[in-house]
């Protein structure tokens, strides 16, 4: 018998304000309570069907395919102001493939933009939930 299929889970740095508004979406949209707590962070995957990985699953799948117009979207320059202390480390979980490629699509925008991923995943996360970084 084959193992159920499972996502993968990244971290992802962001600011508070991300974090609220990443927050308030697996709320509505899964029921999530605390997503600091949801996600072990020692665990490596979850399994499909979990709703806040599903949910989170969509999400990742969406700014993957959508990343060129979030990144020009994107405040980078605002994302810089946040205080490098303040970022919130937090989880999300896809498809192996998915997750493969968010991590090349926002290490190729930290190149470009000449910065750290905390900025980039807030800068991104931000844009696809038009709030400010």
């Amino acid at each position: 018998m084959s193992a159920p299929p499972r996502y993968k889970l990244f971290g992802v740095y962001v600011s508070q304000t991300v974090f609220e508004a990443l927050e308030t979406h697996l709320h509505e949209e899964a029921g999530v309570v605390d997503l600091e707590t949801y996600f072990d962070s020692t665990a490596d995957s979850v399994p499909e069907g979990d709703p806040g990985g599903d949910v989170t699953a969509t999400l990742v799948t969406d700014i993957v395919e959508n990343f060129a117009p979030l990144y020009d979207d994107a405040a980078f320059d605002a994302a810089g102001d946040v205080d490098p202390n303040s970022f919130v480390l937090t989880h999300l979980a896809a498809p192996p493939q998915t997750v493969a490629n968010a991590r090349e699509r926002f290490q190729a925008a930290a190149t470009i933009q000449e910065t750290d991923q905390r900025e980039v995943h807030t800068a991104i996360l931000a844009a696809h939930f038009d709030t400010d970084p």
